[in-house]
C-alpha cells in the first residue's frame, strides 16, 4: 500500500511539473528603449506538445524579437526555454502580465512581473546641436510581391499552354470522312481500295479475306436489312434466300451459291489456315463483285421523292450540322472556362497549403482591419481637455447636439465627440471629452456604465462587463471597463461578437473618454485596440 501511494505521489508530482512555467528577467529596471529579456522555462514529458506564443505586444510592451526555443534533454524530460525581448519607449512603471503557454492543449501560466523604465537625461548645454540632416533615399523593402507574381506567371503559362493544345488541335488537318451517297457505291469503292492494297500478293491472304468478305456482308446487311456481319455462313445463305422471297428479289440460286462458296473459302482461310491457290484468290475477288451487282439490280426501283421534299431534307440535314457545330463550340468554351477555373483553384487551394487559409484571407480576399494596421497611422488630439492618441484614420467630428438630448446638453458646458466607424462595423472608435456646467461629483463607474447604455440602444445584447483601476503613463486614474457583447445589425439582419474596451477619466469637473470595439476573433482588430490604448495621452487638465 505505501509502495501504491508513493507511486501515485511521484505521477502526481510529475504532472504538476510538467504543468509549470518558470518566469525571469534579466532586469526589473532599464532605460527608455533599453531590451528586458524575458525568460520562460517549462520541463515537459518529450512526447509533450508545447506552444508559446507569438504575440507582438504584452501588456503595454512591445515585443522587439522572439528568439528561438532552446532544448535541453534532462533524463527523460526537455527543458524548454523561450526567451522575448521586450522594450517600451515612455517612462513609467509597467506590468509584465501572465503569459500563456500551451501544454499538450492546456494552458498554463507565468509569473507576472513589475518592471520600471527610467528617462533619459539629457544635457542640452554640454550637447553640441547639429542641422537637420538631408532625405535619404532608402530602398523599399521587397516584402512577399513576388509570390503573386510567381502565381500569375503560373497561371498564365497553364492557361497558354491550354490555349496552345486546344487551337492546335482544331488546326490540326481531321482525315477527311467520305460520304457514300448508297451502299452499292460505298461497295465498289472499298472493293477498289482492297486491290490496291495487294494484301494477298503480300501473303496476308487472311486479312485479304475477312476484309473481302466483310465488304460483302456490310453491303448485305445496310441494302437488305439483315444481321449479314454478326450471322455465320450458313444463316447468312438462309437469311439471303428468306430475304429474297420476301422482298421479291430476282436472285439465281447460281449467285447465292457463288456468294456462299467465297463465304466457306474465307472460313477456311480464317479458321483452318487454308492457302488458297492465285487463281482462285481472283476468282473469289470475281464472284463478290458479281453478286454485290446483281443483288443491286435485283432490288426493285423505289420512286425519288420530288423535288420539295429532297430540299425539305437538305435543309433538315444543314440545321442539324449547324447546331452540331455550335454545340461542339459550347463544349470547348465550357471545357476552356473549366480549365482555368480549375487552375485558379488549384493554385488557391496550393497557396492556402503553404501559406494557411488566413493567409489567403488576409493578403488575397483582403481583410479589411488588417489595412488599417499597416496603413499610415496618425498622431492627433481631441477635445478640451485633449486626448492625444494614435489611431489608423483621423477621427471625424459628431455634432454632438444631435445625439445627446437637448435636456442632457443644457447640463452641459462643452461636449466633443470624435469617432471613425460605428458600433456595428468591424472596428470602432470614439473619443469624447466633457465638461459640466456646474459641479459635479463624477462617478466613474457608472459614467462607463452610461456608455454600456448606449451600447444597448445600438442593438448590443448579452453584454458582459469586467472593470477594473487604469492609470496613464503620466500617472492620471481612470477605469476601465471591458468585456464582450452580441451585437445586432437591423438592417442586415445579422449579428457579430465583439470585443470592446473602454477608459474613462475625470479632471475637474470634466469626463474624457475613450472607447474601442472590435471583432472579438479579430487578431488584427486586437493589436489596433492594443496599439490605440498604449498610446493614450491626456492633458494634465486643473482648474485656473
Amino acid at each position: 500500500m505505501k509502495i501504491k501511494i508513493i507511486l501515485f505521489f511521484l505521477l502526481l508530482s510529475n504532472v504538476l511539473f510538467a504543468q509549470k512555467v518558470t518566469t525571469s528577467i534579466d532586469s526589473t529596471k532599464k532605460k527608455i528603449g533599453s531590451e528586458f529579456k524575458l525568460t520562460l522555462k517549462t520541463e515537459v514529458d518529450t512526447t509533450a506538445k508545447v506552444t508559446f506564443p507569438k504575440n507582438k505586444t504584452f501588456g503595454r510592451l512591445e515585443v522587439l524579437e522572439s528568439y528561438k526555443i532552446d532544448t535541453v534533454k534532462k533524463g527523460s524530460r526537455y527543458e524548454l526555454i523561450k526567451k522575448y525581448g521586450l522594450t517600451q519607449f515612455d517612462s513609467g512603471k509597467y506590468l509584465i502580465p501572465s503569459i500563456p503557454v500551451l501544454i499538450n492543449g492546456k494552458k498554463v501560466f507565468s509569473d507576472s512581473i513589475q518592471i520600471e523604465i527610467a528617462d533619459v537625461k539629457v544635457d542640452t548645454l554640454k550637447q553640441k546641436m547639429y542641422d537637420i540632416k538631408n532625405i535619404i533615399q532608402v530602398d523599399k523593402p521587397i516584402g512577399n510581391w513576388w509570390i503573386y507574381v510567381l502565381i500569375l506567371i503560373a497561371i498564365g503559362g497553364i492557361g497558354y499552354l491550354v490555349y496552345y493544345f486546344i487551337k492546335k488541335k482544331q488546326a490540326e488537318p481531321k482525315p477527311e470522312i467520305v460520304i457514300f451517297t448508297s451502299p452499292i457505291e460505298k461497295a465498289t469503292t472499298l472493293l477498289l481500295q482492297l486491290e490496291t492494297k495487294e494484301l494477298w500478293q503480300k501473303g496476308e491472304i487472311k486479312d485479304y479475306y475477312s476484309e473481302l468478305t466483310d465488304i460483302a456482308r456490310n453491303y448485305i446487311e445496310e441494302e437488305i436489312k439483315i444481321p449479314a456481319m454478326e450471322s455465320t455462313t450458313s444463316e447468312l445463305i438462309e437469311g439471303l434466300r428468306n430475304a429474297a422471297r420476301q422482298k421479291k428479289l430476282k436472285l439465281s440460286n447460281e449467285t447465292v451459291e457463288n456468294l456462299e462458296k467465297v463465304l466457306k473459302q474465307a472460313d477456311l482461310v480464317k479458321f483452318a489456315k487454308s492457302i488458297p491457290v492465285q487463281f482462285e484468290i481472283e476468282e473469289d475477288k470475281k464472284r463478290i463483285s458479281s453478286t454485290i451487282v446483281t443483288i443491286h439490280k435485283s432490288i426493285p426501283e423505289i420512286v425519288e421523292e420530288d423535288d420539295e421534299l429532297a430540299l425539305w431534307n437538305e435543309q433538315q440535314k444543314e440545321k442539324a450540322r449547324i447546331e452540331k457545330l455550335k454545340k461542339q463550340k459550347r463544349v470547348r468554351i465550357i471545357t476552356t472556362i473549366g480549365i482555368v477555373l480549375g487552375i485558379i483553384v488549384l493554385s488557391l487551394g496550393t497557396l492556402v497549403y503553404i501559406k494557411g487559409f488566413d493567409y489567403l484571407k488576409d493578403n488575397i480576399i483582403g481583410h479589411p482591419t488588417k489595412d488599417l494596421v499597416e496603413g499610415e497611422w496618425i498622431y492627433s488630439d481631441y477635445g478640451n481637455p485633449s486626448v492625444r492618441i494614435e489611431t489608423p484614420k483621423v477621427l471625424k467630428r459628431i455634432d454632438a447636439e444631435k445625439v445627446l438630448p437637448k435636456q442632457t446638453m443644457a447640463l452641459l458646458k462643452e461636449m466633443q465627440i470624435f469617432q471613425y466607424g460605428s458600433a456595428i462595423d468591424d472596428f470602432y472608435i470614439a473619443v469624447s471629452t466633457t465638461s459640466f456646467k456646474q459641479e459635479t461629483q463624477i462617478d466613474l463607474t457608472q459614467a462607463a456604465e452610461g456608455s454600456i447604455k448606449v451600447f444597448e440602444a445600438q442593438g448590443g445584447q448579452n453584454i458582459l462587463v469586467k472593470t477594473e483601476d487604469f492609470d496613464t503613463q503620466k500617472g492620471i486614474k481612470g477605469k476601465k471597463a471591458y468585456g464582450t457583447m452580441t451585437m445586432m445589425d437591423k438592417i442586415k439582419g445579422k449579428s457579430t461578437k465583439m470585443y470592446y474596451e473602454i477608459l474613462v477619466f475625470s479632471q475637474n469637473n470634466g469626463l474624457q473618454q475613450i472607447t474601442v470595439m472590435h471583432r472579438e476573433d479579430d487578431k488584427y482588430g486586437k493589436e489596433i485596440m492594443n496599439r490605440v490604448l498604449n498610446s493614450v495621452e491626456l492633458q494634465n487638465y486643473s482648474q485656473p
